[in-house]
């Protein structure tokens, strides 16, 4: 039970995170965002796959939430701006997060 309660506060962090409006983003020193996006899906790719969804789909699934998340952002009133770059981070995330939960098992087998 509790990996998927981990991710599912990594998937209301996220949310928050991606949709807060503009007026609620801190600031913060520049490329900052980019380390948070990549942290952030980093950490939905660690707990989806400790919560038992497999590799592919949670790869598939995150960097399709990723995409959504860029273009919500860009057209919506939230008042913030879609970006590749912070897409590609996101994406690097995954496959970090991904990456990270295959070496800790494979150290546990």
């Amino acid at each position: 039970m509790l990996p998927r309660v981990a991710f599912g506060v990594a998937v209301l962090v996220s949310l928050v995170v991606l949709f807060v409006p503009a007026s609620g983003v801190p600031t913060a020193p520049p490329g900052t965002d980019k380390v948070v996006h990549l942290l952030l899906f980093a950490a939905l790719a660690v707990t989806g796959r400790w919560a038992g969804f497999a590799r592919l789909p949670l790869g598939a699934g995150l960097v399709a939430y990723a995409v959504l998340s860029e273009v919500v952002q860009g057209t919506t009133p939230l008042n913030r701006s879609a970006s590749v770059a912070d897409g590609l981070a996101d994406v690097a995330g995954v496959l970090l997060g991904l990456l990270v939960w295959a070496a800790a098992t494979r150290r546990t087998r």
